[in-house]
């Protein structure tokens, strides 16, 4: 199955710093058998609403190939637990009709 996540990292950080946590999130897919089909940085944008009193923040947007929700779920939980990521969001992708 495929599954886009999204998540925002806070605006603070500097950009090694930046790196460590993206380096981070993609290790939490590949040990977990998530197959990184796509990634794009969108740099830092403002957020709609202030979350955990940040008005900004660096989106990150990720498609992934994943077969287990078992997987899935632990996943979610380990991104949970990074202080860096303020907001995220996991949405399973709809095949595309020809």
């Amino acid at each position: 199955m495929n599954y886009e996540i999204m998540f925002i990292v806070k605006p603070a950080l500097e950009e090694n710093e930046l790196k460590l946590v993206v380096t981070d999130f993609e290790q939490i897919l590949t040990n977990n058998k998530a197959k990184i089909v796509s990634s794009k940085e969108m740099g830092q944008q403002s957020l709609a609403y202030e979350i955990k009193k940040h008005k900004s923040g660096y989106y990150f947007l990720y498609e992934v190939e994943l077969n287990d929700s078992k997987k899935l779920k632990e996943i979610n939980r380990l991104i949970l637990l990074n202080e860096n990521i303020i907001r995220f969001m996991i949405v399973k992708k709809e095949k595309e009709k020809r």
